[in-house]
């Protein structure tokens, strides 16, 4: 039994960091795209929307309040367990409506993402942007996934694992935002 969890724990594991790396490959296309498109003569390099600024610190915050809910669990604390965990949802959330609010931020000042107005460079932040929202949209099931069980009494301090491999795959949400942030503070 013991022998069949260690297993568990490490295939789950295993597998999410495959999933991980397949996403880093992605990315690294994209910002590399970023990176040589920068070089065209259309290029037109613009300020980042405050919003991002603002969903940048969401996001932030919700990888410290996942993190919580999981030193919570492991000492079978589960109402503090469910208040980082409802915390760490609504930051989710919270961070999605920012990222729509800056790409609203960039037409008010005539970025656009196609069409008359658009430039290579707005286009390929939207475009890398809803990328990551897209993971993020998956980041969120796994969130109301793991809220849902945690409530549902699945998680302890003995078995731990769908909220470790959960927090694995939002902490890396929030770290890849976390670079794609900078890089854009930087390349933009």
């Amino acid at each position: 039994m013991i022998m069949d969890a260690q297993i568990r724990s490490r295939t789950s594991k295993q597998m999410m960091y495959v999933a991980i790396i397949s996403m880093i490959m992605m990315f690294a296309g994209l910002t590399s795209a970023y990176v040589i498109s920068s070089n065209r003569e259309d290029w037109v390099s613009f300020d980042l929307p405050q919003a991002l600024y603002i969903s940048t610190l969401l996001i932030i915050l919700s990888s410290i309040s996942y993190f919580l809910a999981k030193k919570s669990i492991l000492k079978n604390n589960r109402s503090q367990t469910t208040i980082f965990l409802v915390i760490t949802l609504v930051l989710a959330v919270g961070f999605v409506f920012f990222q729509f609010e800056g790409f609203n931020q960039l037409r008010e000042v005539g970025l656009y993402f196609t069409g008359e107005g658009s430039v290579v460079s707005s286009s390929l932040l939207v475009v890398i942007s809803f990328a990551h929202l897209l993971h993020v949209a998956a980041g969120l099931v796994v969130l109301l996934v793991v809220l849902f069980r945690h409530l549902n009494n699945k998680y302890s301090a003995d078995n731990a694992l769908g909220l470790e491999v959960g927090g694995i795959f939002w902490h890396f949400v929030d770290f890849l935002w976390i670079f794609l942030f900078l890089f854009f503070y930087f390349i933009t």
